[in-house]
């Protein structure tokens, strides 16, 4: 869609996509909302071009045609739009949805990236270029994996003023720090940190996440090896070197397996990372590694672990929907129509290979944008090779991600519980098809538009996957040697959280969370046509309403029972008991029969799987140990537990001093780094300086920018200083000081005095706070709780919070408080909006 042709477009108002597309998902507002907010097309003015998820799919369907014309026997555009409209059949994941065919965003359409220098490269200048290229990709949107197992361990020796090495963890905390300054369009950048287990500093990375307020922003996995886990069970010696691949290391290490093993199971009970990932699996199943001397040498995973990847590699993903390949559902009748499901897996591969080829032109225009920016060539220098190196790897693996959502709704429609002995091998059998219908494809697209630029079936013959392939379908394995392949890899189980939403289906591959909860909505008690079936310790009314999961409900209207009744709790229990649902939501399920269910069904999955076994919160580390040990036993390539609560107040200090405040220092330093950051109250522009002290909040300024009375500061001034200068009278103030584009310092002087002076003897109050120590959500809640009668201090007292959300912790619970939607009290902060964890409800303020 060029954009030209966007002048041509109706727009509407938020409120107006929003009502029609809460009408296109039935009264589903949660739905309505991510798509409205995610994936309409829209301009930085806030236009929104689309009104429903049709308009959308038209988008998509007519980019997809105009690659296909390129072809022999292309796909029409209602061909395409038939496949992904309504979300039924086919749904491009993230990337795809938002970027294809939008001319208001120069970014990239995969969700996945790997990153990483040649060689062992350690040297200050490759990690700054790692740091840089991870920044370029996030700015367009890419989640961002990389491994530090390059890095020398602490303490070794270097050539330069140091003498020696600080290791792995403070690099950590850098790409981390760089990951929370990046945002696109409101989504904050998504980083994955790994390292393997025979690096000397494993032990301090597998802790680094264990002390409040570091590596925030980044997951972490520990890449273990088939040796490790031997040694594990033979309770034997395990032994680290650096370089980790080396004949002749310069640092060796042997260390008790089974203690540091211990440790990583300890860490994920706890706080649920590090995450594993069993790299000798990895790496001997993988297609791309037989080309590891190519450059396609896996060394990391994207965000979720779902992709392992080449540096410089990329991946897109498309999400085919389970549930709608049931026919008959929930019925005596009920069958999975095959030969639809087959025909639709093939196009969905070949619709990912035509996405290949948009992405390629989004990259030519992030490389035209670059050589057009204003900066010298030295500057923007990493950036163009690192899109040009991008582009290489997408044009010559062409790598897809082909995956699936509903997998529990699609067992339940059949009748088949979820984790039964009959339900794992169904979804073991449905991911064999899967895999046998994308190569399918992939062959045939190699015979019309030629194998991926590398492609040699010697290299290949004997990879187990290859192999599992060839034992399954000879005549498939036959028709690829002779003519090759597409594309080098092809499947994936991703997250599809947002998908899922708009696909009204269970998550991924993950069973049904819930299939019917209660929320409340307050009423007025004076209404008389109000039911008020509640009424809390303040005196409000709250009716309560009954929310079902919308399969659940589906099974519901099929057999006959009223979805608008208001059901009491027994007679809930009741419906849920008849359902197929029943011992088959995330709660129910047998955590060693997942374990199993997921290696078997790797077995048919090139790439990975992102799965989470969840856990109840009484659950002991014996537990997780065993489900480890079980899914490398089984051939998972990665597992991840969370075990509920787990994330909430356990982040503390490494001498576990639990009940003591954060240690800063008590004299206020004369120079503190800081953050900016905007905002709107009401429709004012508001503007924050946070001081900090290692990443986390020391003081705040705050108040009105971009006017007489108030700051204003270049929109593209996001960090800088704040420096406490003293006068000659012997008072102080406090200046803010930034570098500008051409690098000169540039000073704000007396931030104490350019705010209201109310908002400055608040500010004080709420710095003293912060300085010490006092938890930020604790921070939160205590000023939300002043009780204030100016209007524009309540204003500035919801600017403060706003600003100071920023830097909670993911995950950390809320200590008081209800979900204004359903009353649950378990909430928690995402992103920095208050989340509901019983109904999903979100609140930003």
């Amino acid at each position: 869609m060029q954009a030209s042709l966007l002048t041509e477009l109706p727009s509407y108002t938020q409120d107006e996509a929003y009502q029609a597309a809460l009408e296109y998902f039935k009264g589903d507002d949660l739905a309505a909302r991510v798509w409205v907010n995610k994936y309409a097309l829209k301009d930085s003015e806030g236009h929104v071009y689309e009104k429903t998820p049709d308009d959308m799919h038209h988008r998509l369907a007519a980019e997809i045609a105009r690659v296909e014309k390129k072809y022999p026997n292309p796909l029409s555009q209602s061909d395409v739009f038939a496949l992904i409209q309504d979300f039924k059949y086919l749904v491009p994941q993230g990337g795809p949805m938002t970027g294809i065919g939008n001319p208001h965003q120069i970014a990239s359409l995969s969700n996945c990236f790997v990153i990483g220098n040649d060689g062992e490269s350690d040297s200050y200048g490759g990690i700054m270029k790692i740091d840089q290229e991870q920044v370029q990709l996030m700015k367009r949107r890419g989640g961002v994996g990389h491994d530090l197992s390059h890095i020398r361990p602490s303490g070794s020796a270097v050539k330069n003023s140091a003498l020696t090495s600080t290791g792995i963890v403070p690099f950590m905390e850098r790409y981390s720090n760089s990951t929370r300054e990046v945002a696109q369009d409101g989504r904050r950048g998504a980083l994955m940190l790994s390292v393997s287990i025979n690096h000397p500093d494993a032990e301090n990375f597998i802790d680094a996440k264990m002390e409040q307020g570091k590596v925030t922003g980044a997951n972490v996995s520990v890449r273990i090896d088939d040796e490790f886990m031997k040694a594990v069970s033979d309770n034997s010696d395990y032994h680290q070197k650096y370089p980790i691949y080396s004949d002749k290391p310069q640092f060796t290490k042997d260390i008790k397996a089974r203690k540091l093993w211990k440790k990583i199971i300890h860490n994920a009970w706890k706080s649920a990372e590090p995450g594993i990932l069993f790299w000798d699996t990895i790496t001997r199943e993988s297609v791309p590694d037989c080309y590891a001397d190519l450059g396609y040498k896996t060394v990391s995973t994207n965000p979720c672990g779902e992709i392992p990847l080449c540096p410089y590699d990329s991946c897109r993903l498309l999400a085919i929907n389970l549930f709608s390949y049931v026919d008959h559902p929930f019925t005596d009748k009920a069958e999975f129509n095959q030969s639809l499901f087959i025909d639709h897996v093939g196009k969905a591969q070949r619709l990912m290979d035509d996405i290949i080829d948009l992405e390629l032109e989004k990259i030519d225009s992030i490389i035209d944008k670059i050589e057009a920016d204003p900066e010298t060539d030295e500057v923007k220098r990493i950036e163009k090779n690192l899109w040009l190196n991008i582009k290489t790897k997408a044009n010559e693996g062409r790598r897809t991600g082909i995956g699936i959502t509903a997998e529990g709704d699609m067992l339940a429609a059949l009748g088949i519980r979820y984790g039964s002995e009959e339900g794992n091998l169904l979804t073991e059998q449905v991911h064999k098809t899967i895999a046998i219908e994308t190569y399918r494809a992939s062959v045939e697209m190699a015979k019309e538009r030629g194998a991926f630029g590398i492609y040699d079936s010697s290299r290949e013959q004997d990879n187990p996957f290859i192999q599992r392939l060839k034992e399954a379908d000879p005549s498939l394995y036959d028709e690829m040697v002779k003519h090759g392949r597409r594309n080098i890899a092809l499947l994936t189980i991703a997250p599809t959280g947002t998908t899922s939403l708009m696909t009204q289906t269970s998550s991924g591959i993950e069973p049904v969370f819930m299939p019917v909860y209660k929320r409340r909505r307050k009423v007025n008690p004076n209404d008389k046509d109000a039911r008020v079936d509640f009424v809390d310790e303040v005196g409000d009314s709250w009716e309560e309403y009954i929310v079902f999961h919308h399969r659940f409900k589906q099974w519901m209207e099929v057999n006959g029972y009223d979805t608008s009744k208001n059901y009491a709790q027994k007679e809930l229990n009741a419906l849920i008991k008849k359902s197929p649902y029943h011992k088959a939501t995330s709660n129910d399920v047998d955590w060693l029969s997942k374990v199993r269910m997921q290696g078997a069904v790797q077995k048919w999955v090139d790439h990975s799987i992102s799965v989470t076994i969840n856990l109840p919160e009484d659950v002991n580390e014996k537990l997780v140990g065993k489900l480890y040990m079980e899914a490398w036993k089984v051939g998972c390539k990665g597992v991840t537990v969370y075990r509920d609560g787990s994330r909430s107040g356990v982040l503390i200090s490494n001498e576990e001093k639990t009940d003591e405040l954060v240690d800063f220092p008590t004299k206020r330093p004369e120079v503190l780094d800081a953050e900016v950051v905007r905002f709107h109250n009401n429709k004012e522009k508001w503007i924050a300086f946070v001081g900090t002290i290692n990443g986390k909040p020391y003081e705040i300024f705050t108040g009105l920018a971009d006017d007489e009375d108030g700051i204003f500061l270049p929109r593209s001034i996001e960090t800088g200083l704040i420096i406490k200068s003293f006068m000659d009278d012997g008072s102080s103030r406090y200046d803010f000081q930034f570098c500008n584009k051409r690098g000169y310092k540039t000073t704000v002087e007396g931030l104490s005095h350019k705010f209201n002076p109310e908002f400055w003897n608040y500010a004080k109050l709420i710095s003293s706070t912060l300085r010490h120590g006092m938890p930020i959500e604790k921070v939160v809640e205590l000023i939300n709780s002043l009780q204030l009668d100016s209007e524009s201090i309540n204003t500035w007292k919801n600017g403060v919070t706003r600003a100071l959300k920023k830097y909670i912790e993911d995950g950390t619970k809320v200590g008081k408080g209800t979900c204004e939607n359903c009353q649950s009290t378990e909430l928690i902060y995402q992103e920095g909006c208050l989340t509901c964890k019983s109904c999903g409800s979100s609140k930003c303020g």
